[in-house]
């Protein structure tokens, strides 16, 4: 069996699928903005790719990148990144603003979802 094919990965957001993927989720979801060019970007979606293991089907996780989809970033005023969003129906619930441990991502969601 191909490990990697069960492995679940960060949803690819795109100014078109947000609303679908993200206002509209029945469950929570994490939504990280970030850029090719950012080092902190980089390391924080290594995080990510773990973190999106440890949580199963409790939320989704996502990933927007801020260059190419620079209207959405401006409408929730992203002005540093990484920037994670945790958003549930529709609403803006909680915002880490840099690079954090995995425990706090685990942390800032248990208290929204509660």
């Amino acid at each position: 069996m191909n490990v990697n094919a069960t492995m679940k990965q960060p949803v690819h957001l795109t100014t078109s699928s947000f609303e679908d993927d993200v206002l509209k989720s029945e469950k929570p979801v994490l939504v990280d903005f970030w850029a090719e060019w950012c080092h902190p970007c980089r390391v924080m979606g290594h995080v990510l790719e773990e973190f999106v293991q440890d949580i199963g089907e409790s939320a989704t996780v996502a990933k927007l990148n801020v260059d190419e989809h620079p209207e959405i970033a401006s409408r929730y005023g992203i002005q540093s990144i990484p920037t994670i969003i945790i958003f549930k129906n529709g609403q803006v619930l909680d915002r880490l603003v840099g690079a954090v441990p995995k425990h706090v991502l685990s942390q800032r969601l248990a208290a929204v979802t509660q």
